[in-house]
């Protein structure tokens, strides 16, 4: 089922959804099986699974020189949604990615998830490598979040890329995009974001996933700034709580978001790191009740492949 069509049958209530982390190469899909254990009681439509681009790693030879071999730490998102989607007959959202895949390997993959009926994506631009400093296009690949939207849009609507096929299918994604409520870093400023995020509503986006946040009125301004942009797709909230005092300094550099004051001060009064989670869930409970009483579709939690915080979070709402 799409994602808007389990927000419309919901008629008002708030539900629960999950993201999930592949596991890293060499692992096995166990973990993922058992955070869903965990995480199934709250009843979720979807879940999603991340896509995480190639990174390089340096081998040494014997004669010392390095040589640069591409290497994916995280792969098996196709086949954890079809896994999670046969084994709890929930619908699971693979996340596409702009960054290491080709256009045809885009297209190759897609016509796999049509065939699993898997009916939803969440298309993005994704990460840098490590070690560059900005966003570097693949060789064939697409440079944009909205050129990769274009292309699942051309497909839904009959459109592959090679012109001699002529006799083509549509598929029926229902297409996620991302929405940033401190904006998006490299935009020069909010009316540059919003130009931006109703571009892709325009194209065919059916719903956004926002970046995590800590303050909930960034929350409730940015709708309120969407839907006067004339942006009217449902808007879910990604959250996460703080568990670890390092985070203070990690999640502001990586994510480009500003953790309250108010919170901040609490963690760093924190002893140990299961006091840091005490106070990071405590908040995000409180942020959670906020966003229900603000009327939104979907309580969305970035879970790293930790159902621990997020369960005692969700027990507290359900």
């Amino acid at each position: 089922m799409k994602i808007i069509d389990h927000i419309t049958n919901a008629q008002g209530k708030t539900l629960f959804s999950f993201e999930l982390l592949p596991p890293a190469k060499g692992q096995g899909i166990q973990n993922i099986f058992q955070t869903m254990d965990e995480l199934m009681e709250f009843k979720p439509p979807f879940i999603d699974v991340t896509y995480h681009r190639e990174d390089y790693l340096y081998k040494q030879h014997p004669n010392g020189l390095l040589e640069r071999v591409s290497y994916r730490k995280r792969p098996g998102t196709v086949a954890i949604c079809a896994a999670i989607m046969n084994k709890y007959k929930v619908d699971a959202v693979p996340h596409l990615i702009c960054g290491g895949f080709t256009k045809e390997e885009t297209e190759n993959a897609l016509i796999d998830l049509d065939f699993l009926g898997i009916d939803n994506v969440l298309v993005l631009r994704g990460d840098a490598r490590k070690g560059d400093a900005d966003f570097i296009p693949t060789e064939g690949g697409h440079a944009y979040a909205t050129d990769l939207l274009q292309q699942v849009k051309d497909m839904n609507d009959g459109k592959y890329l090679h012109e001699d096929i002529t006799t083509s299918s549509k598929t029926d994604f229902c297409i996620g995009v991302a929405g940033y409520p401190e904006k998006h870093f490299e935009a020069p400023n909010a009316q540059a974001d919003f130009k931006w995020l109703k571009k892709k509503v325009d194209m065919g986006a059916e719903f956004i996933v926002t970046q995590m946040f800590f303050n909930v009125e960034r929350y409730k301004e940015f709708v309120t700034k969407c839907r006067e942009h004339d942006i009217h797709v449902p808007i879910i909230p990604g959250l996460k709580p703080l568990t670890t005092k390092k985070q203070l300094i990690t999640l502001p550099r990586i994510f480009h978001l500003d953790i309250p004051e108010e919170l901040s001060e609490a963690v760093e009064g924190c002893k140990n790191n299961a006091e840091v989670r005490q106070v990071g869930e405590e908040w995000l409970v409180n942020q959670c009740r906020e966003l229900i009483a603000f009327g939104a579709p979907v309580l969305h939690f970035y879970t790293m492949s930790n159902p621990g915080p997020t369960k005692n979070i969700v027990q507290q709402l359900a």
